[in-house]
C-alpha cells in the first residue's frame, strides 16, 4: 500500500484554524506519524481530504506540504489501530445492554441508534479492519435485537424462502392482521397496503398470535402470509412482492428498514422515529395509530419522490 503524508505548521496566532485542521485530520483519520507529519493510505478521497486541509493551512498563515509515497511500506499499518476506540465503543454498547429493561423500550433503541452511528463512522476510518471492529459490530447487532424485542416482542424471524411476484387484483377487501401495539414496519406495512395493495383493507391487531383466525392475511409475525424474508423487514418484502420497488418506496424501505432491525441509518431516521414514539405513547388506539402514522409515511413518500424531480 502506498500513502499520503501531509506535512504542516500550524499558526500560532489563529486558534480557530488550529481547531478546525485538528478536527478535519481526526475525521478522515489521518494517523500522527511524528509531530506535524500526518499520513493516510493513497487514494482519491483521502488526497482530496489533506488537499482540502493544505488549502486552508495556506490560506490562514500556516504552510503545508502534500506528498505520495514511491514505495508501499506496509509498517505504517500498525499507526491505525482502532483497537483502543472500539474497545470504549464495546464498553459504551455493554453499558447500554445493562440497562434495557422493558419500560425504557424506546430509550434503548434510540441509545442503539446512537451507537449504531458511532460505530458507522468509526468504522469508516478503520483502513485494516480486524477483530476489535467484528466484536464491536457483533456487540451492536446484539443489542439492537435486544432492544427491538423490547419495544416489539414477538419480532419475526427472517424466512429462507423466495418472494413470488403477486398480483394485487387478488387481494382486494380483505382482513389483514399483525401484531398489536404496532411499531414502524407493521405501521410502515399498514399504510402501503391501503395506500398501494388494497385500498379497501380492514386491519385486525392481534393480542395474541394464537387468536389469528385462518381467513385474515398475516403480516409482521412468524409464519404470517408476509413477513421478514432473509435480509428484508416485512416492509421490504411486500414492495417486491407487489412490483412496488420504485426509487422513491426504496428510500422509504431503507428507512424503515433502520428503525425496525438497525443497520445504516438514513438522516431522517432519528426524527422520524422520534414522531412515531411520540404517537405511539399518546395514542393507545391501534387503528387510530395507524390512521395518524400514515399521514408521516404519506409526507415521506412525497418528500423523496420530489427530491427525485430535482436537477
Amino acid at each position: 500500500m502506498k500513502w499520503l503524508l501531509l506535512i504542516l505548521s500550524l499558526p500560532t496566532e489563529n486558534a480557530a484554524t488550529r481547531m478546525r485542521v485538528w478536527r478535519a485530520l481526526k475525521a478522515c483519520g489521518a494517523a500522527v506519524l511524528r509531530d506535524g507529519v500526518y499520513l493516510l493510505p493513497q487514494s482519491p478521497e483521502h488526497e482530496a481530504a489533506l488537499s482540502g486541509i493544505a488549502d486552508d493551512l495556506r490560506q490562514n498563515d500556516g504552510t503545508a506540504h502534500l506528498l505520495a509515497t514511491q514505495t508501499a511500506d506496509e509498517q505504517f499499518a500498525v499507526l491505525f489501530d482502532r483497537g483502543a476506540e472500539f474497545g470504549s465503543l464495546l464498553a459504551d454498547i455493554a453499558d447500554a445492554r445493562r440497562r434495557l429493561a422493558p419500560e425504557q423500550a424506546v430509550d434503548a433503541v434510540r441509545q442503539a441508534r446512537k451507537l449504531r452511528k458511532a460505530f458507522e463512522a468509526l468504522a469508516a476510518i478503520d483502513f485494516f479492519p480486524g477483530e476489535s471492529q467484528r466484536q464491536a459490530r457483533a456487540a451492536l447487532e446484539e443489542l439492537e435485537a435486544q432492544a427491538s424485542r423490547l419495544l416489539s416482542p414477538d419480532e419475526p424471524q427472517p424466512a429462507k424462502q423466495a418472494i413470488t411476484p403477486l398480483d394485487r387484483a387478488d387481494y382486494q377487501g380483505r382482513v389483514w392482521a399483525t401484531r398489536a401495539r404496532p411499531w414502524v414496519d407493521r405501521l410502515a406495512c399498514a399504510w402501503l397496503i391501503r395506500r398501494f395493495i388494497d385500498p379497501g383493507a380492514r386491519f385486525l391487531w392481534l393480542q395474541s398470535l394464537a387468536d389469528c383466525p385462518k381467513q385474515p392475511l398475516g403480516f409482521d409475525f412468524d409464519g404470517a402470509t408476509f413477513t421478514h424474508v432473509g435480509a428484508r423487514v416485512t416492509f421490504e418484502t411486500l414492495l417486491a412482492s407487489f412490483g412496488l420497488e420504485t426509487p422513491a418506496l426504496l428510500r422509504l424501505g431503507l428507512l424503515v428498514h433502520s428503525l425496525d432491525v438497525g443497520g445504516v441509518q438514513p438522516p431522517e431516521a432519528v426524527g422520524v422515529e422520534r414522531v412515531l414514539a411520540g404517537m405511539r405513547d399518546a395514542i393507545t388506539d391501534d387503528d387510530q395509530l395507524m390512521q395518524v402514522a400514515a399521514g408521516v409515511f404519506e409526507g415521506l413518500l412525497t418528500a423523496f419522490q420530489n427530491a427525485e424531480e430535482k436537477p
